[in-house]
């Protein structure tokens, strides 16, 4: 069978309209790549563009970047207040006051986030394989989770507090 040049045409509109779909979709509904390569899409989502607006230039290098704040930065680091701690991206409630304590690492500790919180996956920057801990909603990301942590789980989730909003419990 001989290629025409309707053929061509076709083949050529159909590559061109598969391309804008998947433009569309990646604009639509960002991903980000596992350490396993795998796409995770999340429910909150927002451009590039959209995220630097609605951001301060710290929570977007932690929260959409994978940065790091300075140890001892953060004033959530002193928040003892009744309260819920939650993702400074999408506002998901993440960790109860309760399950704060201090780990002497100069960024916000606790012991358990929320129910449905959290997600992980393995982090294998700076030479090491580390537990990143994301938002489960918008795929912030928020620190690393340790096993070094108090009882009763055992666990440190070690969070950037720029990536934390607080809000006190009503009195």
């Amino acid at each position: 069978m001989t290629t025409t040049r309707r053929h061509l045409l076709l083949g050529t509109v159909a590559s061109v309209a598969s391309a804008s779909a998947a433009l569309l979709s990646a604009s639509l509904f960002p991903r980000r790549a596992t350490a396993a390569g795998a796409a995770e899409i999340f429910e909150v989502n927002y451009t590039d563009a959209q995220w630097r607006e609605r951001l301060s230039p710290q929570q977007y290098a932690v929260l959409r970047r994978e940065g790091t704040e300075r140890p001892g930065s953060s004033p959530l680091n002193k928040e003892h207040r009744p309260g819920t701690f939650a993702c400074a991206g999408c506002a998901l409630p993440l960790f109860a006051s309760t399950t704060k304590f201090e780990s002497g690492t100069g960024w916000p500790s606790f012991w358990k986030p929320l129910d449905n919180a959290v997600a992980t996956r393995q982090d294998r920057s700076f030479g090491t394989v580390r537990t990143e801990v994301h938002c489960r909603r918008c795929g912030g990301h928020l620190g690393h989770v340790f096993d070094d942590g108090p009882p009763p789980t055992g666990l440190r989730y070690c969070m950037n507090g720029v990536s934390l909003t607080f809000t006190p419990k009503a009195a």
